[in-house]
C-alpha cells in the first residue's frame, strides 16, 4: 500500500468514532499492537528529542525500504508513534520525504492533542524524515 492509501485507511477507521474518548482508546489499542523495538535499541541515541515521554525509534533498511520499530513509556504516545510507524514504515526514503501526512489533520489529532503531545508527534515525524534523508544521502553517495 502507498503512504496515501494507508492514511486513507486510517482516516476511514477513525471515522467510525464520534467521541474523542473513543478515538483516544483506539490510539491506545494501536499502541498495544505496536511491534516492540528490540531492547538493544532502547538507547539514548534512539530517544526522540522533543517528546515529553520517552520514545525510542529504530530504523533498518530492508530492500531499499525503511522499517521503523518503536516504543514509548506512555500509552497515548505509544499509540501515536504506532500511527507514524504504520504510515511510514516499509517505504523508500524518497516516499517518506515526499509524504504529506494529511491524516494527522483529517482524524483531528492536530486539534485534540495537548501542545506537548503535538510537539512530540512533530518530533517523531521530523526524526523519521531525518532518517529517510540520511539513508537517501547514504544510498546516493554509494552509487
Amino acid at each position: 500500500m502507498t503512504i496515501n492509501e494507508i492514511q486513507d485507511e486510517l482516516i476511514s477507521d477513525f471515522s467510525f468514532f464520534d467521541e474523542w474518548m473513543d478515538k483516544y482508546e483506539h490510539i491506545i489499542s494501536l499502541g498495544k499492537n505496536l511491534p516492540l523495538i528490540d531492547p538493544q535499541y532502547k538507547t539514548p541515541e534512539n530517544l526522540i528529542k522533543g517528546c515529553q515521554s520517552q520514545v525510542w525509534l529504530h530504523t533498518d533498511v530492508v530492500d531499499g525500504r525503511l522499517v521503523f520499530t518503536a516504543d514509548s513509556d506512555a500509552v497515548i504516545t505509544k499509540g501515536l508513534v504506532s500511527l507514524m510507524v504504520a504510515v511510514l514504515s516499509n517505504h523508500t526514503p524518497k516516499e517518506i520525504l515526499d509524504a504529506d501526512l494529511y491524516f494527522i489533520d483529517k482524524i483531528g489529532l492536530s486539534t485534540h492533542l495537548s501542545p506537548t503531545r503535538s510537539n512530540g508527534l512533530l518530533s517523531m515525524l521530523k526524526q523519521m524524515k531525518l532518517y529517510a534523508l540520511a539513508y537517501q544521502n547514504k544510498a546516493g553517495s554509494a552509487s
